[in-house]
């Protein structure tokens, strides 16, 4: 059994570190020592490559695959933890504690499907059981989800709430993330709000004013009636800001049809089509 010199739960040192192997070569042991201290004095990254490098010299050295596992896991680099705790089952694919830590990093990563898995191999005789079960709950309870009740004909279901504080709201869309577009007529500014109820200027430029109307498209694109300016711009998904149409008698309206946007303008009484 290869021995364990950090903790993966309190990151603490355990067993002394100059007790090895025989067979490890004495360049992979200097590595590895210095892999500890460089840990005590809170200098993961460099522990990290110290324990790589003892790797490289020795690639069976349990115990430094264990810590590197431990450190990369603390910092929260999670699939190159998973990685280094793969090359420990590899090459022991009964040590139980090893399949929970990969049945819990993948549970981090969000990759459920495999954590269920890891957590199918550990027996109930196992020390560990108890606490892959855990995991197998929290899984559960993420993905399952609950059955909505069906309601009557003559019943409507509706969501309420509000969200305060937006200056002049006119105009509003959403895309397919379930992000909420809101355009702030006399502060010339759309407004994110992500589904975190978390608010960010999505655009604030020169080149809005009178924003009245949004709408979006398949792939994300926001386009906003400038009142005031006459025109409708086009917002893409990274950005990027051009006008789409200009010289319209104040442009009120907008609805996306296909590849169509359709247009209203109460300046001139009319709807203009544009191909978007």
């Amino acid at each position: 059994m290869y021995k364990k010199i950090l903790s993966s739960l309190a990151l603490f040192f355990a067993l002394s570190i100059t007790t090895f192997s025989a067979e490890v070569p004495m360049d992979a042991k200097l590595d590895y020592n210095q892999g500890i201290d460089f840990y005590k004095l809170g200098m993961y990254e460099r522990a990290v490559e110290s324990f790589r490098s003892a790797i490289r010299t020795y690639p069976d050295y349990m115990d430094a695959y264990y810590n590197l596992g431990t450190v990369l896991e603390y910092l929260r680099n999670y699939s190159d933890a998973l990685s280094v705790f793969k090359q420990m089952y590899m090459r022991n694919p009964n040590d139980y504690e090893i399949i929970y830590k990969l049945a819990e990093i993948s549970n981090k990563l969000e990759d459920y499907g495999n954590s269920e898995k890891y957590i199918a191999l550990i027996p109930q005789t196992s020390e560990y059981y108890e606490k892959a079960q855990e995991i197998s709950n929290k899984i559960k309870a993420q993905t399952t989800v609950p059955e909505r009740p069906i309601n009557p004909p003559s019943t409507i279901a509706i969501q309420t709430g509000i969200y305060e504080n937006i200056l002049s709201p006119t105009g509003i869309t959403t895309d397919k993330q379930g992000n909420i577009y809101v355009a702030t007529f006399s502060d010339n500014t759309i407004i994110k709000i992500s589904p975190d109820n978390k608010r960010t200027i999505f655009l604030k430029s020169n080149q809005i004013s009178g924003p009245i109307s949004l709408a979006s498209d398949a792939i994300g694109n926001i386009y906003v009636a400038n009142y005031n300016a006459n025109n409708v711009l086009k917002i893409s998904p990274s950005g990027v800001v051009t006008i789409l149409v200009d010289r319209l008698a104040k442009p009120y309206g907008l609805h996306v049809c296909g590849d169509m946007l359709l247009i209203t303008c109460q300046g001139s009484n009319s709807i203009f089509r544009q191909k978007i």
